[in-house]
């Protein structure tokens, strides 16, 4: 994401100022006026539509269960984890589509690392969360104690887009324009880059 807006800022013609915010955080420092554009795996819904504005879509995606290497149990949907404890990343879509599909044991993070961790040594029985951060996290860093359920087919798949003020189509429409005219060039580049295709 990092990449994308920085993309997208070149193109529009704005310079940036890359902060960290904690995911939670992140639409009520934009509503707060303490940060302009939210560039993170953010998912498109209805509600947040509520409260914030979302560019074109930059990339798509649904969540992803991460287990143990050496479970054989497959996990083709969602309601497969009922019964066990899963972690889930505070404030996102994940959290809300276990809460849904009936898991009573969710263990909220701040991020997907500390998430990997409990998993790694137990404290509990799988991750839910951003597949292609997975992915990357347990490739990159030759995680050997866990892998993604590749079975398993997410119950929706969500668009990820900047994120915006309401209302503030200004820079809406330049960060959009800027995704229609890059999104076969540049944006393809950088989704292949980081292995999203």
């Amino acid at each position: 994401m990092v990449d994308l807006v920085k993309a997208i800022a070149q193109d529009a013609g704005f310079q940036i100022e890359l902060l960290t915010t904690g995911f939670g955080a992140l639409i009520p420092s934009l509503t707060a006026r303490k940060i302009d554009i939210i560039a993170a795996a953010m998912l498109k819904t209805p509600a947040r539509a509520k409260a914030v504005d979302f560019s074109e879509p930059v990339y798509s995606y649904g969540g992803g269960i991460v287990i143990p290497a050496g479970v054989q149990r497959k996990y083709p949907t969602i309601e497969d984890l009922r019964g066990l404890t899963v972690g889930a990343q505070v404030g996102t879509r994940f959290f809300e589509q276990l809460q849904a599909a009936g898991v009573k044991e969710i263990k909220t993070y701040d991020n997907l690392m500390e998430m990997l961790g409990d998993l790694s040594v137990g404290r509990i029985g799988a991750a839910y969360g951003d597949t292609p951060i997975f992915a990357y996290q347990i490739a990159q860093l030759k995680i050997k104690s866990a892998r993604l359920a590749q079975e398993f087919r997410p119950p929706t798949v969500e668009d990820v887009c900047l994120v915006v003020r309401k209302g503030d189509t200004e820079l809406l429409n330049r960060i959009n324009t800027s995704v229609q005219r890059l999104r076969s060039t540049v944006i393809k580049v950088i989704l292949n880059r980081w292995g999203l295709h």
